[in-house]
């Protein structure tokens, strides 16, 4: 394990942060808000603390490997999370410490799980910064550093493998800082072009922001405490239109702009996807149609929730609580599967679900043809069994983790059904489960043990489960190369 190199990118990831911290800071300047100090402070600390870090682990080594990469991730993610919260605590906007660990790693992780009960009651500034983690954990912390500045190692693909969603990661051109350029291109047009258009809808500049931040990074983090209820039927169908968007892998939006329309258009894991949404909007809206006054109302809260639930966003524009039966139990399964692997969105993801689909038709095909010989195919090409085994190992480390967590809370005096999906929420990185955590509800009723615990889960969720197994793991840290 080369140690150094480790603490010196995350000594590099603290200077980032208090660069990132200066929007808010302008934003707290803006409006005259005090929270300005606590950010102004937050910086000084970010900005020490990660000059220590590299200054003590200067390393004459800069090549690392896979497990670097992993710990790397993990360890950026945990430091983020760690100093993003100091400006809630700083301020008093937030007093207890856990409770603004917990909203951070919510917001970086895009999760959107809250434990504020008076929202509305937020400065500005530090609102705009709950919203910006969500922007800036969406594509991915490291990737933004690749895209902006030269790594210190040429093996930078480790971390980028890491960090980015999906049972398969690969460069989109032969170089890997290229590769988190065109990325990080596409996603800040596309934040952009939804700014636009939600200040069309009436929006002013701040609420634009914030929401296109939570939309892109699939967080979902409001200003308001009904969420998108408040806000007018066009806002809501910008932003349903927005949460499909930003849950597609983003490699098609690239093949879009090079001319590919073949291979976009031939994508399987694009129009599983959309099958699964629509399918999904279709049974919902009939299931829910007594509820509502019109036909454009009910298709109007069906597609957002759809949305916002595969998406794994976290917005909600109507208490899908109050929702019959059938409703709310397609909503839980679309929390499983999530969106689109190299997307924004949590979840198992789509490709992951065909791969399994396919995988289990082969065994059943092989159980009756000993002798056949069948090969899984995903976007028309062959998958290769090594790839198939890891998916299996990931599906039984997806389940056995939650299950796990779930365990741990049940102590909670809350009910089943708040105890399964506040975990299922936390770990796919959804934000709103049933029960008292619904889009009506929040997290604030919980333990600082629990909190913590479902703290860990986002992050589980948000980096696909390895990196978190590997920095808790001592092997990987005694092991030399």
């Amino acid at each position: 394990m080369n140690r150094k190199m480790v603490f010196h990118i995350c000594g590099q990831m603290l200077l980032l942060e208090a660069v990132l911290l200066v929007l808010p800071l302008a934003v707290a300047l803006i409006y005259r808000e005090k929270c300005a100090l606590s950010i102004l402070a937050t910086i000084a600390i970010a900005v020490v603390l990660g000059l220590l870090i590299m200054l003590v682990s200067k390393p004459k080594d800069t090549v690392i490997y896979s497990r670097e990469g992993f710990v790397i991730t993990a360890l950026t993610w945990i430091f983020l999370s760690a100093i993003g919260a100091l400006p809630f605590v700083i301020s008093g906007e937030i007093p207890s410490y856990v409770d603004a660990f917990f909203e951070t790693v919510s917001g970086f992780t895009t999760t959107g799980a809250s434990i504020l009960t008076d929202i509305e009651g937020m400065s500005k500034g530090l609102l705009f910064w709950r919203s910006f983690t969500h922007w800036v954990g969406g594509m991915g912390i490291l990737v933004l550093v690749m895209a902006v500045m030269p790594m210190t190692t040429d093996r930078s693909i480790h971390i980028m493998r890491a960090e980015m969603p999906g049972p398969v990661v690969g460069k989109l051109v032969p170089r890997v800082r290229q590769t988190a350029k065109i990325l990080y291109i596409i996603y800040i047009a596309l934040t952009l072009l939804e700014i636009i258009m939600l200040l069309f809808g009436g929006m002013n500049l701040f609420e634009a922001s914030v929401h296109a931040f939570g939309t892109a990074g699939t967080g979902g983090f409001g200003i308001k405490s009904d969420s998108i209820a408040g806000y007018n039927p066009y806002i809501q169908w910008v932003m349903t239109a927005f949460m499909l968007i930003f849950a597609t892998n983003f490699n098609l939006y690239y093949l879009l702009l090079i001319r590919r329309f073949k291979a976009v258009f031939s994508s399987e894991e694009l129009w599983v996807y959309l099958a699964i949404v629509f399918t999904s909007i279709g049974i919902i809206a009939i299931n829910i149609s007594p509820l509502y006054g019109s036909v454009e109302e009910t298709f109007r809260h069906a597609a957002f929730q759809v949305m916002t639930i595969v998406s794994t966003s976290g917005f909600a524009t109507t208490d899908f609580n109050l929702w019959p039966q059938l409703s709310r139990s397609l909503l839980f399964i679309l929390m499983l599967i999530g969106g689109c692997a190299g997307s924004t969105g949590g979840g198992l993801k789509v490709s992951r679900v065909v791969m399994l689909f396919k995988s289990a038709r082969r065994e059943l095909k092989k159980m009756l043809h000993p002798r056949s010989v069948s090969t899984v195919r995903l976007e028309g090409k062959p998958v290769d069994d090594k790839t198939i085994s890891g998916v299996g190992v990931y599906f039984a480390f997806f389940v056995a983790i939650q299950l796990a967590v779930f365990l741990l809370i049940s102590f909670e005096p809350f009910d089943f059904e708040t105890k399964l999906t506040s975990v299922v929420a936390c770990f796919n990185n959804v934000g709103p489960g049933l029960g008292a955590v619904g889009p009506a509800g929040n997290y604030a009723g919980y333990t600082a043990f629990s909190k913590i615990l479902l703290s860990v889960s986002m992050l589980f969720g948000r980096l696909e489960i390895y990196p978190i197994i590997f920095v808790l793991s001592p092997s990987v840290w005694l092991k030399k190369r």
